[in-house]
């Protein structure tokens, strides 16, 4: 029997997560996403798991046959930093996140101390071109 995928959608209300946010910048910077995000996709924020928040909805397979729904694009307000999960293969990432400020990279997240380190038409930009990557490879 495979293995459940513990990131899925929930209906633990997103306000409610957001107010319990720390520290405060954190939970100012979280309202900020959520708002570039919704406007970008037209959708509305659901906690993905415990701790992301998600818009759209995207189905994946694994070769190894895995397979499960996760959020098309969505980010993490987490206390140390902002985890954004918008993909790695969207068309003009490198020339945006040279453009972005500062940030980390991981496997596959961005990683983002405060929105101020940031060029906010940038990530705007990388929101946008993730989500329509997104849509053309569903």
């Amino acid at each position: 029997m495979a293995a459940e995928n513990r990131t899925r959608a929930t209906s633990v209300s997103v306000e409610d997560f957001v107010a319990r946010v720390e520290p405060e910048q954190r939970q100012a910077d979280a309202r900020v996403v959520m708002d570039l995000m919704a406007r970008v996709t037209g959708e509305t924020a659901t906690m993905w798991g415990p701790s992301i928040i998600g818009f759209g909805r995207t189905h994946y397979r694994y070769e190894s046959g895995r397979e499960g729904d996760i959020c098309r694009i969505g980010f993490s307000p987490r206390k140390p930093q902002l985890v954004f999960y918008l993909g790695t293969s969207f068309p003009g990432r490198d020339a945006m996140l040279a453009e972005l400020g500062k940030h980390m990279t991981g496997k596959s997240c961005l990683y983002v101390k405060k929105l101020s380190d940031v060029d906010m038409a940038v990530l705007e930009r990388m929101v946008a071109a993730s989500w329509a990557h997104k849509s053309e490879a569903a």
